[in-house]
This record gives C-alpha cells, structure tokens and sequence, in this order.
C-alpha cells in the first residue's frame, strides 16, 4: 500500500472529472473506493473536500490517501468481462467512428458502479475498445432504469469537447415516454425547481428530488431551477398518452419529477408515480395494470450533438426497448409515424 501522497494535474489533463483522472493514475481503483475516500475528506483537492465529479483543473494539487496495492483485495470492477457480457454491450452500439461511440444502453444497466453495482456501463466499456488504445470514457449520464441514447468518447480530447457540449446546453436531447392521464395543454413547460430531500433508510436509501414553486427556488437552500417541455404525441382515451420531453436543464430526475408533479407520472415510476392506477386528489399514479410491464417507460430517443473532431452535426436515435415496444404495440402506437421534433410540428 502507497503512503499519502500530492499530485498535480498535468498539462492536458484538465476539465475532466476527479474519479476518472484518478481512475488513469490507479485503474485498480473503484469506483466505490473513490466514493469512500470522498466522503471521508481523505481526497482533496487544494486542500478543499471534493465530490468524484469534481472537475479537476491543470495545475491543481491533489492530495490522495494511501492506495490498496493492485490485488490486495480484487474488486468487481477488476473482474475479467464474461463474453456474454462483452457481446451485450457491443450488441448496443448504435453508431461508431474513430472518435465517437453511441449506445442504446438498456433500461436496468447504471452508467457506472457505486455501492452494490459491479457491472455498469462504465466497466463493460472496456469491451468497446475495436483497437483503440484506451478504453471509451463517459461524457454524460442516463438513470440506471432510463434506456436510449448514451454516447463515450474515444479519446481524451474528444471526451473535453462532448463534455463542455453538454455542459454549455449545445445538444438536442428528446426522451420518449408514457405517461398516465393527458396532460392538458398538449404542448407546454414545467418549471418547478428541484430540490433534493433525504432518505428515509439507515444508509440515506430513498432519497429524491422535490418541485418547487420558482418564485422559492432562490431562497430554498440547495434548490435549483429547472425547466421541461413536453409535447403530446398521441393518447388512448385520455388513459395514458405517449409523450415526447425535452430537459431543458439537466437535473437529477428531473422527467420523472416534474411529470408526477403535472399529475402525470411516467408509467412504471413507482419512485415519483405511486404503485396504484389512480389516486385521487394527487392525479394519476403510475401503475395501468394488465398487460402494460411495472418497468419504467422513459427512454432517450435521440441526441443531437455537434461531431468533437469533423463539426458535422450527429443526430442519433435509439429503438425503444422491449417493455417500451411492447406498451406501443398495445396502445397500437407507431413509432415510425412519429415527427422527427414533436416541438415543431406539434403548436
């Protein structure tokens, strides 16, 4: 085991975020072990207490606690991937390019480890290297039960570009869902802020974002603002309607908490929608019965992102996942008559 030691970012390896660059300097590292020594204040940066997404800067200290040798205790992310693993993720890919790689990541798969979670996105990546040198790296995020569009860049200077792309708001993400009720008017935006409220277990299980009216957001400690659209696609008899989002911003959970707050969950959220088919005074809930799956029904259809390397604009778009496909088969939904933008062509 290493002693503690204070390393500074290189030139080059700035704007990316604290687990991944540490991740490069011990790639036996977990991503739970980053998250311990997170939170115990073992790693900092400047001195200061950081979070793992904390985005490092070139020519800042990092002071890191004493590091497990490779092996001393050999975590699930060291774990070789099984070849049915590696031929799922492959068989995800939706688009790839020397610098670029989009997936439809399927709903149940989080985007990377923490406590509990050994197979993730981000450690089957390894199996998307198709030649390359290093392993693709995240740039964005999808919830662990949200399937669609998820995009990794190939190399580090294309990760800094799709990065700042998301965090500069220049995409164009719309998110297919089903939704309990019709909400009236067809198109519109929800601009509750969103706060987070803590779990009720002993370990902080359970917690979520809350809405909030805007005129509290500045004076509600921790608050922030958050805007969606939202445009109505088609409805089976004002029962559940099929709906496309837009997050404006990109808060967590934000979909599924501004649609329950509407009076229209997302159908499967028993998280934000309740388990029952109706409840009365808090609109619907999120749960239709029958032969529509308990699964939530929000996936990312398609992303539009400006290309890192050529500026070619991508558009990419993921088919619904089983469960989903299933629902609008039911509901005898055609995705193919669907408008490319429904905030277009839906006013």
């Amino acid at each position: 085991m290493s002693g503690v030691q204070t390393r500074s970012v290189a030139p080059g390896e700035g704007d990316q975020r604290l687990d991944r660059w540490l991740r490069r300097q011990f790639p036996h590292l977990t991503q739970g072990q980053i998250e311990k020594m997170c939170r115990k204040g073992e790693l900092r940066v400047e001195g200061g207490r950081v979070k793992s997404a904390t985005r490092l800067q070139e020519g800042q200290s990092v002071r890191i606690p004493p590091i497990p040798d490779p092996g001393t205790r050999p975590a699930p992310d060291a774990h070789r991937i099984s070849d049915a693993d590696a031929a799922m993720i492959r068989g995800c890919v939706i688009y790839r390019d020397d610098h670029v790689i989009a997936l439809n990541k399927p709903p149940g798969l989080p985007v990377q480890g923490g406590s509990g979670q050994a197979r993730h996105v981000d450690g089957l990546a390894e199996a998307l290297r198709f030649g390359a040198e290093d392993k693709p790296r995240l740039v964005h995020r999808l919830d662990k039960d949200t399937s669609g569009v998820l995009l990794l860049a190939r190399s580090r200077e294309a990760a800094k570009a799709l990065t700042a792309a998301f965090r500069h708001r220049a995409t164009r993400k719309i998110y297919w869902a089903a939704v309990a009720g019709a909400p009236s008017p067809r198109v519109g935006s929800v601009r509750y802020g969103l706060v987070k409220a803590p779990g009720h277990g002993a370990g902080g299980e359970g917690e979520k974002m809350h809405c909030l009216h805007p005129r509290d957001v500045a004076d509600t400690p921790g608050a922030k603002a958050a805007t969606t659209d939202y445009a109505m696609i088609e409805n089976a008899g004002g029962r559940v309607s099929w709906m496309a989002l837009t997050p404006v911003t990109g808060r967590t959970h934000q979909l599924r908490a501004h649609m329950a707050e509407i009076g229209h969950p997302i159908i499967g959220d028993g998280k934000y929608g309740g388990s029952g088919q109706e409840n009365p005074g808090d609109g619907w809930g999120a749960q239709l019965g029958g032969e529509v799956s308990r699964k939530l029904h929000l996936h990312a259809r398609s992303l539009t992102i400006e290309h890192p390397v050529t500026r070619a604009i991508l558009h990419l778009t993921a088919p619904l996942p089983a469960h989903m496909a299933r629902t609008w088969d039911l509901f005898q939904w055609q995705a193919s008559e669907a408008p490319e933008d429904p905030f277009e062509d839906l006013v």
